[in-house]
């Protein structure tokens, strides 16, 4: 059988455009308005909100990327999972989803058949149901999800809102990036491979369930745009600085050593291009823990912002990995992150 990630250049959300490119068209782009949009792409947010008018709102988001494993069912898994999670990001829970497909004329069609069962098997642990979807012939294997979600008008969550003196946290390793560019050179060890696998494949559905009665004033999930990336945007759209503690982030097994030793996905530079101006370092930094920092998550953990004594409960409750890895704290002129 061919190997999946032999098809592709860069994989999982490590694909995705650059971030200083993408605002160059995005920031550029007309507005549209409607009363009934509550949250759009402005604010760089996980999916848009709409306002149903009978105190629900609609959460919808769409996200696919090529395959970062050779396994399609697995494959189908990890994008399932990644889509899934901008519904929980926003405090919703995802109902209806549609499959993405790009596939290519040159592989069997009983691979495209167990994508999509890897995929059916996460929307089922989910509670989502899939109705359909789009498939095109492409000469690069794709999949993901278009996921739509409901949650209470005044309950859900926006990756804006975090309060000064926050605690902030995180509910998954990260590293999957580095593990996941060793793996396909066949130089990453097999517990990292294993334990990147499985953060990829577990649904943030658990993370939301254990803080949704706590409160919570911002939130987000990491994905392409790494750790630094999408806590600069909880920065920017709080009006805030987050203080990030290095030595309390939790990482995949190896992943230091595999960064130190060049294994860094092309994602992990863009991302430093777009960000170094709005992070300092308050603390000496290895640069190994820096690149890991600036790693491109593919199905990361959920990324929140919650009053210190919540974040507490939400971390004895939930163990481990999930750990409080900073602070929200009065904005430092143009800084978003200061690493301490």
């Amino acid at each position: 059988m061919v190997k999946l990630t032999s098809m592709v250049k860069t994989s999982g959300c490590a694909a995705k455009l650059p971030a200083a490119d993408l605002h160059k068209i995005i920031d550029s782009l007309e507005v549209l308005q409607s009363d009934s949009l509550i949250e759009g792409f402005e604010n760089a947010d996980d999916a848009f909100v709409y306002d149903l008018g009978d105190g629900r709102v609609m959460i919808g988001t769409i996200d696919f990327f090529p395959p970062m494993v050779d396994d399609p069912f697995t494959f189908g898994e990890i994008a399932a999972a990644n889509a899934l999670s901008d519904v929980w990001a926003m405090g919703g829970e995802p109902k209806v989803a549609m499959n993405l497909m790009c596939f290519p004329a040159c592989l069997e069609l009983s691979v495209m058949k167990r994508i999509l069962e890897g995929g059916l098997a996460k929307a089922k642990e989910a509670g989502c149901v899939i109705a359909g979807g789009h498939t095109i012939s492409d000469p690069t294997p794709k999949y993901g999800l278009s996921v739509t979600g409901f949650a209470k008008r005044d309950g859900f969550w926006s990756n804006g809102g975090a309060v000064a003196g926050d605690a902030i946290v995180l509910t998954k390793r990260i590293g999957v990036g580095v593990v996941n560019t060793a793996s396909k050179g066949g130089c990453a060890p097999e517990d990292a491979v294993r334990a990147a696998v499985e953060s990829m494949t577990t649904l943030n559905r658990r993370a939301y369930e254990y803080a949704k009665d706590l409160r919570v004033h911002a939130a987000t999930d990491v994905t392409g745009f790494s750790l630094l990336g999408h806590s600069s945007e909880m920065a920017d759209a709080s009006g805030l600085t987050l203080r990030i503690f290095k030595d309390e982030v939790p990482l995949i097994p190896s992943a230091l050593e595999l960064a130190k030793s060049g294994f860094c996905p092309e994602g992990m530079y863009s991302n430093r291009d777009f960000l170094e101006n709005k992070v300092v370092a308050e603390t000496a930094i290895s640069r190994e823990l820096e690149d890991l920092l600036y790693d491109p998550q593919t199905s990361g953990g959920l990324l929140l912002s919650m009053p210190k004594e919540d974040a507490k409960k939400f971390v004895s409750s939930f163990g481990s990995p999930a750990a409080i890895i900073g602070e929200a704290i009065v904005r430092m002129k143009d800084v978003s992150i200061a690493i301490c």
